[in-house]
Formats: C-alpha cells, sequence, structure tokens
C-alpha cells in the first residue's frame, strides 16, 4: 500500500524533523521543568495525541479548509496564542514546588493529566501544523498504488510515533534535571519565570511568524 522508496525517505526527513528543536519541543521541555520527568513525557503524549489528530484531519482532506478559508486559520491561530498565554500567567502566578520529583506516571494526579491536555490543545490550536500535514505528507504518497487514505494514515503514524518517542525522552530528561534544581526553592521560582517565558515566547511566535 505504500511506495518502500518513498517511505523511507519519509522516515529519514521526519526523523530529522522530530529531532530540531521547535514549538512543541519547547513547550514540552517547558512543561517538564514545572512539573518534573512524569509530567513532561504525558506532555509528549498530548503533543502526540493532538498531532494524530492533525494527520487523521490530512488524510479526510479537511485540513484543506484551512488553506482555502484564511478566516479559520487566523481565529484558529489567535486562540492557540491567547491558550498560551494563559499557561504564562499560571506559570509566572505559581511561585511554590508542587509535582517536583515525581518520577513515575502511575497515579490519578491532576497535574499529570492536565499536562496532557496542555499538550494536546496546544498542538491543536496550532494551525501551521495543519499546513504542514497538507504540505508535507503527500510529497511520499503515490496515488498510483491506490489505498491514498491508507498511505496518508501509515505516514500520519509514523510522524506521530517518531516524534512522541524523540519529544517524550527529551521532556523526561528536562524534567529530570528540573526535579533536581527544585531542591531549592528559588530555583523553583526560577523554573517557573522561564517556563512562563516560554510560553509567552511562543505565543509570540504563533502571531508574528509569516504565514
Amino acid at each position: 500500500m505504500v511506495d518502500l522508496s518513498l517511505y523511507l525517505a519519509f522516515v529519514v526527513a521526519a526523523a530529522a524533523l522530530c529531532v530540531a528543536p521547535g514549538p512543541d519541543m519547547m513547550f514540552i521541555v517547558a512543561m517538564g521543568g514545572r512539573g518534573g520527568p512524569a509530567t513532561g513525557v504525558l506532555a509528549a503524549v498530548g503533543v502526540a495525541c493532538g498531532a494524530l489528530v492533525h494527520a487523521l484531519a490530512a488524510m479526510s482532506g479537511l485540513s484543506a479548509l484551512f488553506a482555502h478559508l484564511p478566516v479559520l486559520y487566523h481565529v484558529l491561530r489567535w486562540a492557540g496564542a491567547a491558550y498560551l498565554v494563559y499557561l504564562a500567567v499560571k506559570a509566572f502566578r505559581d511561585h511554590g514546588t508542587d509535582g517536583a520529583g515525581e518520577v513515575t506516571l502511575t497515579g490519578p494526579d491532576p497535574r499529570r493529566l492536565r499536562a496532557f491536555w496542555h499538550g494536546m490543545v496546544t498542538n491543536l490550536l496550532n494551525p501551521k501544523v495543519i499546513l504542514f500535514n497538507i504540505a508535507f505528507l503527500p510529497q511520499f504518497v503515490n496515488p498510483s498504488l491506490g489505498h491514498v487514505a491508507i498511505q496518508f494514515l501509515i505516514l500520519g503514524l509514523t510522524l506521530v510515533l517518531l516524534g512522541l518517542g524523540v519529544d517524550a525522552t527529551v521532556g523526561a530528561l528536562a524534567g529530570r534535571l528540573a526535579a533536581l534544581l527544585r531542591r531549592s526553592r528559588r530555583f523553583a521560582r526560577g523554573l517557573n519565570i522561564v517556563s512562563g517565558s516560554v510560553f509567552a515566547a511562543l505565543a509570540v511566535r504563533l502571531v508574528t511568524a509569516p504565514e
């Protein structure tokens, strides 16, 4: 159902994109820095779920609506920026060290669930991810083989899994380093300020970057 040579080229290109620092990775680092390794990993899982939704939308053709309806693009972009500003304000106002040093994924910790949802919503509200899928995935689809939707699905799942592997590792490492630093309350406060600054910078980037 897929062109093997195209698929191998896609894996190489996707892997290069996943390891390159970008907005999602910076977001995950900031979340791991605030809440520890488990929070960083669950933020990565949330981002991956958002990316999967984008891939399914591209497969069904729904993402093309945003390329032809600029109003939807701008609405989504500003909604995403507003959400990031909300996260930045929360980080700036956080003077505590809750969640520091937690390294497991067990237990119904609401902070970890929030990290998952924040990651997913932030990714879903980024219209540039939608346009990326429209521009990137079709280059590796061979219509002559048929089953175009299945080819899109395979490519999308591959991209999501590669991204999840890289992002979860980065989130866990950032969280573990932050957990060590959070033994000092001054460092804990500094990490929250850094996280808030990252969220604010991502919001600015989202609304000012070229379309």
